[in-house]
C-alpha cells in the first residue's frame, strides 16, 4: 500500500494529480527530502525538513506549508501507512514565476509514503559496487528532483553512480562517499556536495571515537592506496563498498572501521528519532 498527501487529503497516489501547468511538470522545478523511518518513528525529520526548507528558498519557492505542519503530515502519514515508511516530501514551483517578486509564489507541497525497503542484508556483509563517472551533480547544495543522470549512467551490475569529476570524487548520486585511507576518513568538503544529514551524523560519531577526518575529495588514482570505502544516506544508512569500478577496494570485504562506525550509528540512533 502506498500514499500521498496532497491539499489537506491522504489518498492512492494514483489518485492525486498535479496540473501540466505545473513548473515541476514544465520545467523541473522542485526540491525533496527523502525520510525513513525507525521503529515507526522518522529519522532526522526536522533535519530533513530544514533542508528542504534551505533548497527551496536557494530556488526562490515560496513554501506553501509552515515547517510545523509538514512535520504534523509526516508524522499522520507513517501512522496511517503503518510498518517502516520511507517518505519522499515535494515543493513544486507551482504555476507561476512572479517576476517582479522573483519567486515561485504559487508552490505545491505533496508528499508520498510506502513501505520503506532497505537493502537487502548481502550488500552491507559483502558490500557494493559503485560506478564511477567524470561527472558533478548539478547544484549540489540543493536538493533538486532532477536525478535523470542517476539512471541513465549507472552500470546494470553497479548500485549506483560515483561523481568523480576531473578525477576527483564528490559523491554518490543518492549517497554521501566516505574513504578509508590510514585509519583516517576521506570525505568532500561541503563546498562540493550536498549536506548529508546522515553523513553529518557519521563525522560527529566519528570524532567522538577518536577517528581523524579529512575533509577534502579523494581522488580515483589513489583508490589502490584504500582501506576502505562506504556511503552513507537516510534509508541505507552506513553501507560498505568493495569495488568502484574495476578497482577492488582494500581486500574486498566490508572493513572494521565501516563496521564500527555502523555499530555506533545503530548505537545512538534513537537520537535522532522524532
Amino acid at each position: 500500500m502506498k500514499l500521498c498527501y496532497q491539499e489537506g487529503r491522504f489518498e492512492e497516489p494514483s489518485q492525486m494529480f498535479l496540473p501540466v501547468t505545473d513548473l515541476l511538470i514544465q520545467r523541473g522545478v522542485g526540491v525533496f527530502e527523502t525520510i525513513g523511518t525507525w521503529q515507526k518513528r522518522p529519522l532526522m525529520l526536522t533535519q530533513h525538513l530544514e533542508r528542504l526548507l534551505k533548497s527551496a528558498e536557494s530556488f526562490r519557492i515560496r513554501p506553501p506549508l509552515s515547517l510545523d505542519t509538514m512535520r504534523n503530515v509526516v508524522r499522520e502519514g507513517i501512522e496511517r501507512l503503518g510498518g517502516e515508511v520511507q517518505i519522499r516530501v515535494f515543493l513544486t514551483g507551482g504555476d507561476l514565476f512572479d517576476r517582479i517578486e522573483q519567486a515561485f509564489t504559487q508552490a505545491r507541497f505533496f508528499a508520498l509514503f510506502e513501505p520503506l525497503e532497505l537493502p537487502p542484508s548481502k550488500a552491507y556483509d559483502e558490500g557494493v559496487t559503485l560506478e564511477p563517472v567524470n561527472e558533478s551533480r548539478d547544484n549540489p547544495s540543493v536538493k533538486s528532483i532532477n536525478y535523470r543522470r542517476s539512471y541513465v549512467m549507472t552500470q546494470k551490475d553497479a548500485f549506483e553512480m560515483l561523481y568523480c569529476p576531473e578525477g576527483e570524487i564528490t559523491e554518490g548520486s543518492h549517497s554521501s562517499f566516505f574513504l578509508v585511507q590510514d585509519g583516517k576518513l576521506v570525505t568532500a568538503p561541503l563546498s562540493r556536495v550536498l549536506k548529508g544529514t546522515t553523513r553529518q551524523a557519521v563525522l560527529e560519531l566519528a570524532r567522538g571515537a577518536g577517528i581523524e577526518i579529512e575533509e577534502r575529495c579523494p581522488r580515483l588514482d589513489e583508490l589502490d592506496l584504500a582501506e576502505e570505502a562506504f556511503i552513507t544516506g537516510s534509508v541505507k544508512k552506513i553501507l560498505p563498498v568493495t569495488r568502484i569500478g574495476a578497482q577492488l577496494i582494500g581486500d574486498g570485504h566490508p572493513g572494521p572501521v565501516t563496521k564500527h562506525l555502523l555499530e555506533l550509528y545503530l548505537k545512538h540512533i534513537v537520537n535522532w528519532m522524532e
